[in-house]
This record gives structure tokens, C-alpha cells and sequence, in this order.
């Protein structure tokens, strides 16, 4: 596949993406909680190994996690990410009381949101499985985001021995072929990966918490 086509498949993407949302922010938090497990665990795992004063959130959607960010890091500058605006507007309301008010940005995460690296924790939360294509272009522009010393943390689908599951999941845009373990592993040589079964095993999902070397 060329430069142009990929550009293509990545833009149809996007905009599916965007569609789909549009349709599903205002019932995510009541519909997938039963789903995206370990996300409060992430953020105490995030907060045992380091201390930020700069949080970017990646694919942050309805803010769930920038509130639990928050009340973790009161000191923190919060970044809130996410391609879709539906979903932000969700968590400009859901936020709007938490001090200092997070900034919002509606964009794709393939480049860097900064010029110069400057956060000190980048987080992703059930985001990096939806991006297919561009989930290594994340990872690279996550790199590039981390001041020195910086930490990524990452909750997210591993895998899934289903077949069926699998097919059902990837309508709602999710791949789960425990392609995004490997990735971090080896992007961020400092690490720490926990793997853990859901609903009888039907699929397992991960935390990472890792560090440029």
C-alpha cells in the first residue's frame, strides 16, 4: 500500500470513527464499563511511579479518566485528546469543575501535540486498539511528547481466543490480535506489563506502565 492509499484508509477511518461516536457518546460511560476494566488501577499504578506535572491523556473521550487524573495529580496540568468532538463535549461538562480545567483538543494523534517534549505522563486508555491504522505513529508521537524521565501508561484489549468475539469487536472498531504488547515492549525498554483474563477469559486486556531508555 502507497503513502496516498494509506493516507486514504486512515482518513475513512477516522471519519467512521467519528460517525460512530457521534452516535454512542452520550451512553459510554452507562454501556462500557462493563467492558474497560482496570482503568482505576492504571491510574494508581501511574500515580506509584511517578509524580507529573504535565498529563496528556490520549483518546480521553468523556473525561472518566481525567477526573480520576485529577484527583490524583490536583497540581497537575491536564491535556485531554480525542479525534472525535462529541465525546469531548461530554467532558467539557464533565470537567468543567475540576481546577485547573484540563485542555481539550479535538484532533488524530499522529504527531506530537507539543513542539518540544514537555509531559511527564502520557496515558491511554482503551484508545491505542482503535487505531488501526496508526497506532505506531502514536506510539512514536508519544516518544516525542515525554519530557525526559517521562512515563507512558496504558490500559488496553490484549487478546481474544474467540473468534466470534473478535468479529464482534472489530465492528466497533477494536482489533485485538495482542499486537499492541509487543509494540510498547519494545518502544519503551522500561517497563512493567501486567496481563489479566476477562469474563472467564473470554478475552484478556493489559497495564503497562514504561520509560524511554
Amino acid at each position: 500500500m502507497n503513502l496516498s492509499s494509506l493516507d486514504a484508509v486512515q482518513q475513512e477511518r477516522r471519519l467512521s470513527i467519528e460517525r460512530y461516536y457521534r452516535v454512542h457518546a452520550g451512553i459510554y460511560d452507562l454501556t462500557r464499563w462493563t467492558f474497560l476494566l482496570g482503568r482505576e488501577a492504571l491510574v494508581r499504578e501511574a500515580a506509584a511511579s511517578c509524580t507529573p506535572s504535565r498529563i496528556l491523556e490520549v483518546g480521553c473521550g468523556t473525561g472518566k479518566n481525567l477526573v480520576q487524573l485529577g484527583r490524583r495529580f490536583p497540581q497537575a496540568q491536564l491535556w485531554g485528546l480525542d479525534l472525535s468532538g462529541d465525546m469531548l463535549a461530554v467532558a467539557k461538562r464533565k470537567l468543567q469543575n475540576l481546577a485547573p480545567r484540563p485542555t481539550l483538543v479535538q484532533a488524530a494523534y499522529d504527531r506530537p501535540v507539543e513542539d518540544e517534549p514537555s509531559f511527564d505522563l502520557v496515558v491511554f486508555s482503551y484508545a491505542l486498539s482503535m487505531f488501526n491504522p496508526g497506532w505506531e505513529e502514536a506510539l512514536t508521537a508519544a516518544s516525542l511528547d515525554l519530557a525526559p524521565g517521562g512515563a507512558i501508561a496504558v490500559v488496553d484489549f490484549h487478546d481474544s481466543g474467540s473468534t466470534l468475539f473478535k468479529g464482534w469487536m472489530g465492528l466497533n472498531h477494536v482489533r485485538l490480535n495482542g499486537h499492541l504488547l509487543p509494540g510498547l515492549k519494545s518502544r519503551f525498554p522500561s517497563h512493567t506489563a501486567t496481563i489479566r483474563p476477562a469474563f472467564g477469559g473470554i478475552w484478556s486486556y493489559f497495564r503497562f506502565i514504561g520509560r524511554l531508555a
